[in-house]
C-alpha cells in the first residue's frame, strides 16, 4: 500500500509520530499487537481500509 501511494517508510513514520524502528516491526508482521487507533491513523494517512494493508495467518502459516 506504501508503494501504491508513494510514501517511504520515513515519511509515513514522521505522520503517524512514532520511529521508523517501530513502525518496521508492525510491517513485518513483529508485533504482538496493534491499538486501534494506530491502525485507524495507517489507513487514514494511506487512504485505504484495514484489509488492504492486513492478512490473517495461522500458526501454521507463520513458521
Amino acid at each position: 500500500m506504501m508503494a501504491k501511494r508513494k510514501i517511504r517508510s520515513k515519511e509515513l513514520a514522521e505522520k503517524m509520530g512514532i520511529t521508523e524502528a517501530n513502525l518496521s516491526i508492525l510491517k513485518t508482521g513483529k508485533a504482538k499487537a496493534i491499538r486501534f487507533s494506530t491502525l485507524a491513523l495507517i489507513c487514514e494517512i494511506l487512504d485505504c481500509q484495514p484489509g488492504d494493508i492486513l492478512a490473517y495467518e495461522t500458526e501454521a502459516e507463520e513458521v
